[in-house]
């Protein structure tokens, strides 16, 4: 192209620009002029919306029917074998790992083994990166699963033994117990279920390791529980928050030891809506908890503290009136707490780890012992 003819076009596209600029100036201008006319003032710029306006512009949530699935109706362990094809598992260490076929099966009450078709997919962040066998999510047709102990289990979280050695089973049963403690200091809470689990190789048809594992009921199901539903939209604030459900939840985080969630970020984190308008948080995966104490876990730099088993409370300050009502459940539940690492699944923790993390409690207790001590051990970390 010419010089000439391309010097042309360059002057004429930056006349059109100027002239776009000065006309939308212009426009501006007008309507603050007409609106000092006409008394009103400027409409402002809409402000981004909160988890709550986006409740009120969806109207009061549609709770889903879901029956109770009988496989959280106990707590006691139960013996199981997943059979799928485990090399393609471990190879499936992507965000979008497709579904993969498999079986799940169990010994019924009259002796005969029962077999259910499900679907399995990995998932995670951390685990599913560094797992020799990532945790999974396992999906149950309606139709396969009913009169099974799978029946309504939707697609709940299964924990894997991650690796097979004795001390990742040990974090296993670990972490199965502080959801355990969860469901006993709120019922805004996950159920989980213990497994003896056989990992069977589809291709060969031979177990290659049993260890315990543990079933995390679907978000969905602790929902229902709360006549709610799950809120997929991230940015929750303190005032978007029930005050009550949230202290519960920031103090049983701090009581464990974790710092490796945000429910305003929907990591490791859940939120429920009520009908009402409240919006209840809910806790989930606890592996980097201190009260565990895992070799792998890790804390944010960001944070104030650099090691696992140091507490940082991370509650919000502006429900500050709603934390004395938490500390006096996790006092009146104390005892039951510390009843839970002798019964039958805490008798599965070595008595080394048992004596460390009640003592770990201990200190707990110690740090909300009266307002003076919470002032200096919790508020100073709180949210604004």
């Amino acid at each position: 192209m010419p010089r000439i003819v391309m010097r042309t076009m360059m002057r004429a596209i930056r006349a059109a620009t100027a002239l776009l600029l000065i006309i939308a100036v212009s426009a501006a201008a007008v309507s603050a002029v007409e609106a000092q006319d006409t008394g009103k003032k400027p409409k402002k710029p809409k402000e981004p919306k909160t988890a709550a306006d986006s409740l009120a512009d969806a109207g009061p949530p549609k709770v889903k029917k879901m029956p109770a699935p009988p496989m959280f109706a106990s707590e006691k362990p139960l013996e199981l074998t997943l059979t799928t094809n485990i090399k393609q598992i471990k190879k499936d260490k992507s965000a979008t790992a497709p579904w993969r076929t498999g079986t799940i099966s169990y010994t019924g009450e009259d002796g005969k083994t029962i077999a259910v078709p499900v679907r399995v997919k990995t998932r995670g962040i951390w685990r599913l990166k560094h797992c020799d066998y990532p945790p999974i999510r396992i999906k149950v047709a309606d139709k396969v699963g009913k009169g099974t102990l799978l029946e309504d289990l939707d697609e709940p979280k299964l924990v894997t033994y991650c690796r097979n050695l004795d001390p990742y089973e040990q974090y296993v049963l670990q972490e199965a117990q502080l959801y355990r403690i969860n469901r006993l200091v709120t019922d805004i809470s996950h159920k989980v279920r213990l497994l003896r689990l056989s990992y069977a190789d589809s291709a060969s048809g031979k177990v290659e390791v049993t260890r315990y594992s543990f079933l995390i009921e679907d978000p969905a199901q602790v929902a229902r529980r709360a006549s709610g539903v799950i809120l997929d939209r991230k940015g929750a604030t303190a005032d978007d928050l029930d005050p009550d459900i949230s202290a519960l939840a920031f103090t049983f985080q701090y009581f464990i030891g974790n710092t490796d969630f945000s429910f305003a970020g929907l990591h490791n984190g859940e939120v429920i809506a009520l009908a009402d308008g409240r919006n209840l948080p809910v806790s989930y995966d606890f592996d980097f908890a201190g009260a565990i104490d895992a070799t792998y876990a890790g804390v944010d730099p960001s944070l104030k503290v650099t090691r696992v088993r140091d507490r940082l409370f991370r509650g919000y300050c502006a429900h500050e009136a709603a934390y004395p009502k938490a500390f006096e459940q996790f006092i009146a539940k104390k005892d039951a707490i510390y009843t839970l690492y002798s019964d039958e699944i805490g008798q599965l923790i070595s008595p080394n780890k048992v004596k460390s993390t009640l003592g770990y409690y201990d200190d707990f207790y110690e740090n909300i012992k009266t307002p003076k001590d919470v002032q200096r051990n919790l508020y100073y970390s709180c949210v604004k």
